[in-house]
């Protein structure tokens, strides 16, 4: 018998909604905001997404677990999420790179899971009224459960996008990855996946990690032939210091690319603003319309809770990719310097690799740059 299944977990949101279900992984209470992902594949990557901090997963898929953990798939050092909510947890895993199961890999990194839940319902409501925030208990085995303090407690949850999340995971020092190449890239890590890293080496690229409160004076003063903004957690407005920065290097000229998180940081230090979506684009299936003829439309694996708002952009900002869904920014550039960003992610992992080619867009940007 599944030792998790003698364990009682109990998801409880702020507007007093209360999902019980089965324990898995660590014995122990998480905060944070409850938000879904519609990806049928990569829930390794997804949980080990830096852009998760703070959050509470719900996958949408049914089955999760199935082909155990493998660390090659990992996206940080480590879990991200603060809690993982599922329909059914898979415990004889059958991969061939597997190493150990999600219910012991959660249990060793102290995340809290709970299975047996109607997540489709769960999904509806978090559509309709938006994410929300959240409180996931696993409790020990027969262990009292207090239902009346833990709802009242999730009335009064820290909002985590009110925190710095971004420096939270961002790196704490300058990294240096040399692949002995002709071009340097000033990678501002913001919460990078590791995904974005290998595509740029892949591509001949030494790249300088930096932590995301470098000042742009160091980082002009290595002399980078490019500049890479990548995704992150929470609120870009909470990285205030970033944007002032980031308004210092565009006036450099030197060539900018932004992913994500990145995409939003641009928006505002060109002037634009940017606001929280309702419910977020979290999966591998999110179809993104390049405005540029109209006619190409990219699947794109996206995470994210806020967005650009196209009207605040100045005259010499034009958007280049909208979600076909829901007509959300998805891409901008500058008319005249070589910046631009896309707020899906390029490098996919998990989800398809058909936006690969934004990458060796920065570099035909960097060797013009370069004359």
């Amino acid at each position: 018998m599944f030792e998790g299944k003698t364990r009682k977990a109990i998801l409880v949101l702020e507007d007093g909604t209360l999902v019980t279900g089965y324990g898995f992984g660590s014995t122990c209470k998480a905060y944070g905001e409850v938000v879904f992902n519609t990806g049928m594949v990569g829930y390794v990557e997804s949980i080990t997404d830096p852009s998760y901090q703070g959050q509470i997963l719900v996958q949408t898929y049914p089955l999760i677990g199935n082909y155990g953990v493998c660390p090659e798939h990992f996206e940080s050092d480590k879990p991200k999420i603060t809690g993982y909510v599922i329909r059914e947890l898979c415990l004889e895993p059958n991969h061939w790179a597997s190493r150990k199961t999600l219910d012991e890999w959660l249990r060793e990194s102290g995340i809290p899971g709970i299975c047996g839940v109607d997540t489709r319902m769960l999904t509806k409501k978090l559509r309709v009224k938006g994410v929300m925030l959240g409180i996931l208990q696993v409790y020990e085995h027969g262990e009292d459960v207090d239902v009346e303090k833990l709802v009242k407690e999730a009335k009064n949850i820290p909002d985590p996008n009110k925190r710095d999340l971004a420096k939270e995971v961002s790196t704490r020092r300058i990294i240096k990855h040399d692949v002995n190449g002709k071009y340097n890239v000033a990678l501002i890590d913001c919460g990078v996946k590791r995904s974005i890293i290998r595509n740029l080496l892949a591509r001949g690229l030494n790249v300088t990690q930096y932590p995301i409160e470098t000042p742009a004076d160091i980082i002009i003063s290595d002399k980078p032939d490019g500049i890479l903004l990548s995704n992150g957690p929470g609120d870009p407005k909470m990285v205030s210091y970033l944007i002032k920065n980031v308004v210092k290097l565009i006036e450099t000229g030197i060539p900018i690319f932004g992913i994500c998180l990145g995409c939003q940081i641009l928006a505002l230090a060109f002037g634009g603003d940017t606001y929280k979506l309702k419910f977020g684009h979290r999966g591998q299936n999110h179809p993104a319309l390049d405005l540029k003829d109209g006619v190409k439309c990219y699947i794109t694996s996206q995470n994210h809770g806020y967005a650009v708002n196209p009207y605040s952009l100045p005259s010499d900002v034009e958007v280049t990719f909208i979600n076909a869904n829901d007509k959300t920014v998805e891409g901008i550039r500058h008319k005249n310097l070589p910046v631009f960003a896309v707020q899906f992610h390029p490098e996919a992992s998990p989800g398809p690799y058909d936006t690969e080619f934004f990458f060796d867009e920065f570099i035909r940007e960097i060797k013009r740059f370069k004359g």
